[in-house]
């Protein structure tokens, strides 16, 4: 049964098609990207621990992780953190249940600390991070609202996606997950801060490329400039595969070598010198930044994954979307989805899900218009399969 599914026509120049497209995507090693991460691993962490102690996951929001950078002195050959990085772990969990005290807050430690060492290699934890954590018991309203087994919305909220991909946002996803993936393990200098800005105009995509440099792989000047311009070459290569346009790259570009300024860091991230981060600064849930579509201002990453409609229902659009696009092939432009919730109300039964399809010329709206109401309508009916990815980490929200 339908559930509030509205799907219509929609007429304007496909993104693709316009001159000007921005795209953006702060790598996993952002100050914002960290603080998604660890609000993420924290929340996935204290569902385990939930669903192992009650066979259900209690109400949580985690999603309020601080990060204020430190002072370092990056130098060639090897500096020092002067100043550890401030990370203050912020939310509310469900702290007890029937008189019995839960490990909430040691378990939410360990998760950030795991994931803190399985993702920054040239990070000390011992030295370089001041852990805190704050997490506290959630209101009683919403909790309330949380602990119906009809899994009522928490809010009044929407939650956006789009699908396909223009191929400007393909380079750009792709582009930082080589920096930081095969190419990384080839220039060992790079660190993981890595921020990729792409303008395509017309048939032609300009990359500026970030890479915070970690200082003890590089001895002087002449290393630092032959490995960026090394990284631009293997950066320009990769990208020309992944799409027909042009393409051309820059590295680093605040760098200015006659005045001895270079991008180094001793850990590889810039929250070691200032730079601070906070959840949901940084990338949508489908990875990048992209204000020529439409987005939502929610953090999805920390957020309960059984009723907090602002992280399920734009992963639920993102869904929704790519399975129209998916389904329909060329004779769909270009797929929009906004589900918009009622706090008190059933998450499976929006109180509205527009989708809104732009058909090829000579496409047939009619068909698609019920095959997308299909697809919205099963998706919403087994909401739960996005719970079970999200808590399984089966889908990366930043």
């Amino acid at each position: 049964m339908a559930k509030n599914i509205i799907v219509e026509k929609i007429e304007y120049t496909p993104v693709e098609k316009q001159q000007v497209e921005l795209v953006e995507r702060k790598g996993i090693g952002h100050p914002d990207s960290i603080a998604d991460g660890l609000s993420e691993s924290v929340s996935r962490a204290l569902c385990k621990m939930y669903i192992e102690r009650y066979e259900r996951v209690l109400h949580h929001n985690t999603d309020e992780t601080q990060i204020v950078g430190g002072q370092s002195s990056p130098k060639f050959g090897g500096g020092d953190v002067l100043e550890p990085i401030y990370i203050l772990l912020v939310g509310r969990a469900t702290t007890e249940v029937n008189g019995e005290r839960l490990p909430y807050r040691s378990t939410a430690v360990k998760a950030a600390n795991d994931y803190l060492k399985a993702h920054f290699p040239n990070l000390d934890l011992d030295t370089d991070i001041m852990l805190d954590c704050k997490i506290g018991k959630g209101s009683v309203d919403l909790t309330a609202v949380y602990d119906s087994k009809k899994h009522l919305s928490n809010d009044t909220s929407f939650g956006v996606g789009y699908a396909p991909y223009s191929q400007t946002e393909k380079v750009v996803l792709e582009t930082e997950r080589y920096i930081n993936g095969a190419m990384k393990r080839r220039i060992k200098e790079s660190g993981e801060d890595v921020k990729v800005m792409a303008a395509r105009m017309g048939d032609t995509i300009n990359l500026t490329i970030a890479c915070a440099m970690v200082d003890r792989y590089i001895p002087d000047k002449s290393h630092y400039v032959s490995t960026i311009e090394d990284m631009r070459s293997k950066i320009h290569d990769f990208a020309c595969k992944q799409t027909d346009l042009n393409i051309n790259v820059d590295v680093n570009t605040a760098d200015d070598y006659k005045r001895g300024v270079y991008y180094l860091t001793v850990t590889g991230l810039s929250m070691e010198n200032g730079d601070d981060g906070s959840v949901g600064r940084g990338n949508r849930c489908n990875g990048l930044i992209t204000p020529y579509r439409p987005m939502s201002m929610e953090a999805s990453a920390g957020k309960n994954p059984i009723t907090h409609v602002g992280k399920l229902y734009n992963i639920l659009s993102k869904f929704i979307a790519e399975d129209i696009a998916k389904a329909a092939g060329p004779e769909l432009l270009e797929v929009e989805v906004r589900i918009l919730s009622q706090i008190g109300k059933p998450i499976n039964n929006p109180q509205t899900c527009s989708v809104q399809i732009l058909p090829a010329p000579g496409a047939n709206f009619k068909k698609w218009q019920k095959e997308a109401t299909s697809i919205a309508d099963n998706w919403l009916e087994n909401i739960d399969t996005v719970t079970k990815k999200i808590v399984n980490g089966e889908i990366t929200v930043f």
